[in-house]
């Protein structure tokens, strides 16, 4: 069975052989309905939210062409270029290139040609997160989107001084979320870290990520300010607003899905080498979090308000999570499994506390005096491979 991070009352404990083997029935089942009933109306659905979303950018650029200057028009503008960005990265762009739609048959809408507004080459995004992420969810030293490689985000992870400056570092990449999500899709920061350097094959990789990502900086940030003519500079401020909006949104909504106090990790060692479908049902319920709220959410969030859902069936059509969500909810809870779900202030919230909590060593906070503070301080430049906190 699998371990959760040496805890000595885990969530699985009382879990027998045959309850994982009963988990893991009954969601091969509704996975297996899902796939037997997919058919007009998803297909429906996934062309309809590509059509409002070409129609909120093409309507937004309108508005920002003909009377961009004006405070009102310049607000309508921004607004629906923010939305068509939201939709194109998080409902369309996401899970079209999961392979939600590739049943379809559509080459327009596969997630082998598909493209989308984001600084991450496709084919790279699809390695780092359909292949990586979603195969070692939450492992601690194998799924690089524990912290992305720059956050400390579990206890479990070791404490370094770089760590006391990851809240800044967590806003930086917030606001600059598609670039942060291209650097990492490459492999940048674990070439650094290894003092490797870029070998051929990511050189050629970096070649991809930077045409792509010239190609929506030239997109955004010149051939729309030029056609604006007189109006430039209402037109630039709004690809400027509506590309921060849509980073910070969807930098939110994906630390909901994983950061959030109460998500579990995994140690490799903990886990068999031979994992049965059921533990790695376990491992994606208790690894994943949802937000609640209302339909509109859960569209612009592009159904990872439904991560939990997401991360036990991520070749299903999006619009499907909503309608099993509570059967999956019901299987956890009858088997005395946290359903992890909170609205979208307090998971936000929850994942910043833990990003705040872990900038310093374990325990630090709990051993640290106004008496004992300077010392307290001085010894954080001195802490190394110790796994908790000791007070000096």
């Amino acid at each position: 069975m699998t371990a959760l991070q040496r805890k000595p009352h885990h969530q699985v404990a009382h879990l027998t052989d045959d309850d994982v083997e009963a988990i893991a029935a009954e969601l091969d089942r509704l996975r297996q309905g899902v796939l037997d009933d997919r058919g007009a109306r998803d297909a429906a659905y996934i062309r309809r939210v590509i059509a409002v979303q070409r129609s909120l950018e093409l309507g937004g650029r309108v508005v920002l062409l003909a009377a961009g200057r004006r405070r009102p028009a310049w607000v309508l503008g921004t607004a629906c270029l923010a939305l068509a960005k939201i939709l194109d990265n998080m409902e369309i762009g996401h899970n079209v290139l999961h392979g939600q739609w590739d049943w379809m048959r559509d080459p327009k809408i596969h997630s082998t040609t598909w493209d989308w507004d984001h600084a991450s080459p496709p084919e790279q995004w699809k390695r780092s997160h359909n292949q990586e992420h979603h195969v070692h969810t939450n492992i601690l030293g194998k799924d690089n989107d524990l912290g992305y490689g720059i956050l400390r985000v579990d206890e479990d992870q070791q404490w370094r001084p770089r760590h006391l400056a990851q809240p800044l570092w967590n806003l930086v990449n917030a606001c600059f979320f598609e670039y942060g999500i291209a650097l990492y899709d490459l492999g940048f920061g674990e070439a650094l870290r290894s003092g490797e350097g870029l070998s051929p094959e990511l050189r050629e990789r970096a070649g991809a990520t930077l045409a792509q990502a010239r190609r929506q900086v030239v997109k955004d940030f010149l051939i729309h300010p030029l056609l604006a003519g007189p109006g430039w500079r209402s037109t630039l401020t709004a690809d400027l607003t509506a590309n921060l909006v849509r980073n910070v949104w969807s930098h939110s909504v994906i630390m909901c899905g994983h950061f959030p106090e109460g998500v579990e990790t995994f140690e490799q060692e903990s886990l068999s080498p031979d994992e049965s479908r059921g533990e790695w049902y376990l491992r994606q319920m208790l690894g994943s979090a949802n937000i609640s709220g209302p339909p509109l959410l859960h569209l612009l969030a592009g159904n990872l308000s439904h991560q939990i859902e997401h991360h036990l069936f991520p070749d299903l059509p999006s619009n499907r999570y909503q309608e099993i969500a509570p059967a999956v909810r019901r299987l956890l809870e009858r088997h005395g499994l946290r359903y992890h779900s909170a609205p979208l202030p307090r998971q936000v919230a929850s994942a910043w506390h833990k990003v705040l909590r872990l900038a310093l060593p374990n325990d630090w906070l709990a051993t640290t005096t106004p008496r004992n503070l300077p010392g307290q301080l001085r010894s954080l430049w001195r802490y190394r491979d110790r796994p908790t906190w000791a007070a000096g």
